[in-house]
């Protein structure tokens, strides 16, 4: 018999989710993380949601920035989810292809869609945070193949 919790963690684990990069300009410079946890909220106003794990490192500072930038990736961006969801992994290299907001946020030059947020509220949920951003500016640019996270794997879904 499946304990509640690994019945629950399994569940989330099979099931696909998109990926995206949250960034933030801090004074020590940028900082970001993988997020397979983005949901579109609303509309009127736009908003997102998406959750941490953790109020420190990355975490902690994208949860302090006064605005946040959300890179949507597809399967181009493979390397560049995993350099962002593992600690110590390179970030903000110029191989990797990042430019900014006008505003200053970081994003990836070629994400199909970047989204430049403001954090407008946060709901600790035992070890988690959720964030509740709402949406400021739009870029989009030309969609590539999609890349889903499944199982602690970056797929990448051909067409």
């Amino acid at each position: 018999m499946v304990d509640a919790r690994t019945a629950f963690t399994t569940a989330f684990r099979l099931h696909p989710a998109g990926v995206a990069i949250v960034a933030a300009a801090t004074p020590e410079g940028p900082v970001g993380l993988t997020v397979s946890s983005l949901a579109s909220v609303a509309v009127d106003p736009t908003a997102v949601s998406f959750s941490v794990t953790s109020s420190r490192g990355s975490a902690g500072a994208v949860l302090a920035a006064d605005s946040i930038a959300i890179s949507l990736l597809d399967a181009r961006h493979v390397d560049v989810a995993q350099a962002f969801a593992r600690p110590g992994a390179p970030r903000f290299t110029p191989e990797q292809g990042w430019t900014r907001f006008d505003s200053g946020e970081p994003i990836l030059a070629d994400a199909h869609a970047a989204l430049r947020c403001v954090i407008d509220s946060t709901l600790a949920v035992g070890s988690s945070t959720l964030v509740l951003a709402e949406v400021i500016e739009t870029r989009l640019r030309p969609a590539a193949e999609p890349m889903v996270y499944r199982d602690r794997v970056f797929h990448k879904l051909l067409g």
